[in-house]
């Protein structure tokens, strides 16, 4: 019996999470400022639009805040203790976030409807103003964390959350804008339900790819009767079985699997060839490139007592 385990690019290399906390830290500081200033204006206004807006985004600061711990813990080495150092802190975070999220529009919903029947006295000039300060600092953190959206689950769920905001401070805009020139109070209520309805399906899109990750399914675009497929064809492989594979964090997908080669191959030095052409197989052939994984090389006649094992047990 022989193994293989391709440990992939180094610490440096492929696979590593990018240090995103700079950008992070100026999204929560403008967004930190944006509650202070709104909390501001909900005193001022007495507006409860502004307020509801204010817990708002002090539910999306505080997933900003999360996200700045994981981005932090990310960065931390591996060890012989944590194998993968902190990498599945990102899914964890960008699912907390995305539950957030969803609590966030669900209240959103329920609140918009219910305004729509008990809508509030609300001061369009002011609310107004605040509005423009908020969807001005908004459109700034955007900008910040735009560039860097698609790295990991984890900046995907902090730019989520800037984007809410902005939809939250444009939807106050509006319905500023309306109530000012229509004295219509219930478009507060109804840029409120339009907000939660960009929301939730986001959040819920969010909520099942990180799912996937901690329940290992197999990654998305892998297909492994393919894999197996392919493996089959090299030279000297009889059969393969208990094909795996699952995602660590974002960029990092594993592989692993038993490939049964011919007894010959452990006798003529084909064994380690044959292994090398099982790395360059799922590295390159797939739309997911594997860099990380592990194969169990077995000849026939383990696998024969392996199976008659199996059986007698």
């Amino acid at each position: 019996m022989g193994a293989g385990h391709d440990h992939g690019p180094t610490m440096t290399e492929e696979g590593m999470p990018g240090d995103f906390r700079r950008r992070l830290w100026i999204a929560f500081a403008i967004t930190v400022a944006i509650v202070a200033a709104q909390a501001v204006g909900s005193v001022i206004t007495g507006s409860l639009a502004l307020l509801t807006d204010t817990a708002h985004v002090i539910t999306d600061a505080s997933g900003l805040l999360v996200a700045l711990i994981a981005a932090t813990l990310m960065l931390r080495p591996p060890s012989s203790k944590r194998t993968w150092g902190f990498r599945r802190i990102e899914v964890i975070a960008a699912l907390a976030q995305a539950a957030l999220l969803l609590a966030v529009g669900t209240y959103a919903a329920i609140e918009g409807i219910r305004r729509l029947f008990e809508p509030p006295e609300v001061p369009a000039g002011e609310l107004l103003v605040f509005g423009i300060i908020g969807l001005t600092a908004n459109v700034v953190a955007i900008a910040v964390l735009a560039s860097s959206r698609g790295a990991n689950f984890n900046m995907r769920a902090a730019f989520l959350e800037v984007l809410n905001d902005a939809l939250g401070s444009l939807g106050v805009i509006v319905a500023a804008i309306v109530i000012a020139t229509t004295g219509f109070q219930q478009a507060d209520a109804l840029a409120g339900i339009l907000i939660a309805a960009l929301i939730v399906p986001r959040a819920f899109i969010l909520m099942r790819e990180t799912g996937s990750v901690l329940m290992e399914f197999t990654p998305k675009g892998l297909d492994l009767e393919d894999v197996r497929a392919h493996i089959l064809k090299l030279e000297h492989v009889v059969d393969v079985h208990d094909v795996h594979a699952s995602t660590v964090a974002t960029g990092l997908p594993t592989l692993s699997a038993h490939v049964i080669v011919r007894d010959e191959c452990f006798q003529d030095g084909h064994a380690m060839t044959v292994l090398g052409d099982i790395r360059e197989c799922v590295a390159e052939h797939f739309e997911v490139s594997v860099a990380h994984s592990t194969f169990q090389l077995e000849t026939e006649t383990v696998a024969d007592h392996e199976s008659t094992s199996v059986r007698h047990a």
